[in-house]
């Protein structure tokens, strides 16, 4: 089986700040007020332990967790945090990075302030605001007949940018929502090529073209500077999203997940598969065991304890059947978060949308139980593990040991979160920090 390349590409990673601050801001309202905030003070070492062959054990003092994907805001979150009663919990899609004011004419301001009033039958406004550190101007809708929600930003930003985000918690680390991410992109009812990504990777006139799997959500952007091209861009991950060849046909969910090979005769069959192959590669660095142990033991109650990327002895656990529940379950536009933004007509942006979005009715089953809850805090003292890894003869003996907190069971305060944040950096987030000298 041929492989895609990685989706892992971003030409213009400093032109998709904009947008990775909102799916920062859409995941905090897909995770709810549920995803705990943590601090990572992760320090790295190795315990050893030699009988027989070489193996080693990982310990973990645990009385909370350590997440680092898990940090990113900025002013749009400020603006969900406004229009909704959920507190935002964020994880940035992309490295951080600043953005100056946008410098204005009197006349372009104007002419984006106008775009706050563009309306559709189709939709209702929730909110509006602007967000002058971006020079963006925002509109946040609601679709009527599907319930989804869609925050269009504009600016005079020449990359037009679109992402959707779906609520996508998984109980168990089968690697669904990864696995499904994948698949999404390998056809779909109007675009009936095997793997329309990789054309238009190859044929586009994209400046980011990728998807996402997080612990709790699975997000796909789009960016174009041509107008034309971006459309169709959009119009590709949409069909993909809502109507993907994937869970009607079953050799997609074997391709990209995981079957079974017979490369000899002579030889047993083994487990092949996108998915189930990169995993291995991940759960072949003891870091990623290291901290995957940590996330189980600390969040034992919730999907943070289990692994949303797949873990390669679980993968082949998962059904087609289940695969494809998964998407009816989740893939639903009431569970989405939909983004547009740049210098893009917003009445284009609306209607574009309403032709995929109008095939669905919003009803308490289309709006499953995403919401991630608390972790309760149950530990009445500092928690400690210790696992085996395997590692081969010929590695030096290390140390590592991972000590982590789990800092709040509620909603965290804004003020909080950025002190929290600032100690983190001035900790672990340079080369010359304190921990990373010591």
């Amino acid at each position: 089986m041929t492989t895609r390349p990685s989706r892992r590409i971003s030409r213009h990673p400093a032109k998709m700040a904009l947008a990775a601050t909102f799916l920062a801001a859409a995941a905090s309202r897909s995770s709810g007020p549920r995803c705990a905030r943590v601090a990572a003070f992760s320090v790295a070492s190795f315990a050893t332990t030699t009988a027989g062959r070489s193996s080693r054990g990982v310990a973990s003092a645990a009385a909370s967790s350590s997440s680092r994907n898990s940090g990113g805001r900025g002013p749009l979150a400020a603006f969900f945090r406004r229009s909704s009663n959920s507190a935002a919990c964020a994880s940035s899609s992309s490295s951080s990075s600043s953005i100056t004011s946008l410098h204005q004419s009197s006349v372009a301001v104007e002419e984006l302030e106008k775009t706050m009033d563009v309306t559709h039958p189709a939709f209702e406004v929730i909110a509006k605001d602007v967000v002058t550190e971006y020079g963006a101007y925002t509109t946040l809708y609601r679709h009527k007949k599907s319930g989804a929600e869609l925050l269009s930003v504009s600016s005079d930003d020449d990359n037009k940018v679109f992402g959707i985000t779906f609520r996508t918690p998984p109980s168990d680390s089968t690697g669904v929502p990864h696995i499904l991410e994948h698949s999404v992109l390998c056809g779909s009812r109007k675009y009936t090529t095997k793997d329309p990504f990789v054309q238009l990777l190859q044929g586009s006139l994209q400046t980011f073209l990728n998807a996402f799997t997080y612990p709790d959500r699975t997000c796909y952007v789009v960016a174009s500077q041509n107008s034309k091209d971006f459309y169709n861009l959009v119009n590709v991950y949409a069909d993909a999203v809502f109507h993907p060849r994937a869970t009607s046909d079953p050799m997609v969910h074997a391709q990209e997940g995981w079957h079974l090979e017979l490369e000899d005769a002579s030889e047993p069959l083994t487990y092949k598969g996108v998915v189930y192959n990169e995993m291995k590669g991940v759960y072949s660095s003891p870091d990623s065991l290291l901290n995957r142990e940590s996330q189980r033991s600390v969040f034992p109650d919730n999907t943070y304890g289990v692994d949303s990327g797949g873990d390669p002895a679980v993968i082949p656990e998962l059904s087609f059947e289940q695969f494809a529940d998964f998407h009816a379950k989740f893939y639903h536009p009431a569970n989405s978060r939909i983004y547009f933004s740049g210098d893009d007509d917003v009445a284009v942006r609306l209607e574009l949308m309403d032709e995929y979005l109008n095939e669905f009715d919003a009803s308490p089953e289309s709006k499953p139980g995403s919401e991630v809850q608390w972790q309760a805090k149950t530990f009445e003292e500092p928690k400690w593990e210790r696992h085996p890894y395997p590692a081969g003869a010929d590695q030096p003996e290390t140390h590592m040991v991972q000590v982590n907190w789990l800092l709040n069971d509620e909603p965290m305060s804004p003020s909080d979160e950025l002190t929290l944040n600032i100690l983190d950096h001035l900790l672990m987030g340079t080369t010359s920090a304190i921990l990373r000298k010591t």
